[in-house]
């Protein structure tokens, strides 16, 4: 089935209303017709909104609500993905990859061993190009919300942001075995905010590891290979969608 992001406001009691590019996706590329069911998602409450195709007009899509599906599909804790900024267009595939496997949200940060630098103006224009990215994304993996893509942090902001959440961890070499790393993920607790810092390519300097630390941010280990920058943040989004959902 098909799925398509509305604002709410477009839900009027048990009509809603498709407006925008997605008409004519619906009309001229899926060829949907009067009578389909079709899943929106108001990209707010984690909701699926099975709707029935009442009228296609030239601007707009009416559809009627036939029931709600109020499980979702989302993880239940909020996941937050701190990526130092990669080389080239290897932020595009972390992003579409870590929102297929449940983010709640992207804050890429400026670590100092990133080598991308970008200026405002080139921020806000990635930064536009990635939100792009994450929604085509959802849209895709069937999500119930767009996760965020927020704007471009120093390490410092980073960790400041993350203060407040329960769970926060750094995968880093020189971490303890595997043992540790089975152990923390075992114990993560349904509705727990999780934080997870990930470096650029060369990781993070021993300096920012060690303020981390101080932070609360606990050091783990991935393993006994050496994961690049766009494996790593994959590698544990998994474990903890496979810890967290039932």
């Amino acid at each position: 089935m098909y799925n398509f992001f509305i604002e709410p406001s477009q839900i009027q009691g048990n009509q809603i209303t498709i407006t925008g590019s997605d008409v004519n996706h619906i009309k001229n590329v899926l060829r949907m017709r009067i009578g389909e069911e079709i899943s929106l998602s108001n990209g707010v409450d984690g909701k699926e909104y099975r709707c029935g195709i009442e009228c296609i007009e030239e601007d707009r899509i009416l559809c009627t609500l036939r029931f709600i599906k109020e499980d979702g599909v989302e993880l239940p804790s909020k996941v937050y993905l701190f990526q130092g900024l990669p080389k080239s267009d290897k932020m595009e595939l972390i992003i579409q990859k870590a929102v297929e496997l449940g983010v709640y949200e992207v804050i890429p940060v400026a670590a100092k061993r990133a080598v991308v630098k970008l200026d405002a103006k080139k921020a806000k224009s990635k930064r536009e190009r990635w939100q792009t990215i994450a929604e085509s994304a959802a849209k895709q993996s069937k999500r119930g919300i767009i996760p965020n893509i927020k704007e471009v942090m120093t390490m410092k902001e980073a960790i400041s942001y993350a203060a407040d959440m329960e769970v926060k961890l750094i995968p880093y070499e020189l971490a303890e075995g595997m043992q540790g790393t089975k152990d923390i993920i075992s114990s993560l607790k349904r509705g727990e905010p999780i934080a997870i810092f990930i470096g650029p390519e060369g990781g993070f300097e021993e300096g920012e590891i060690q303020e981390a630390k101080e932070n609360g941010i606990v050091p783990i280990t991935l393993g006994k290979r050496i994961l690049r920058t766009e494996t790593a943040g994959f590698t544990i989004l998994a474990w903890i969608m496979y810890q967290l959902e039932e």
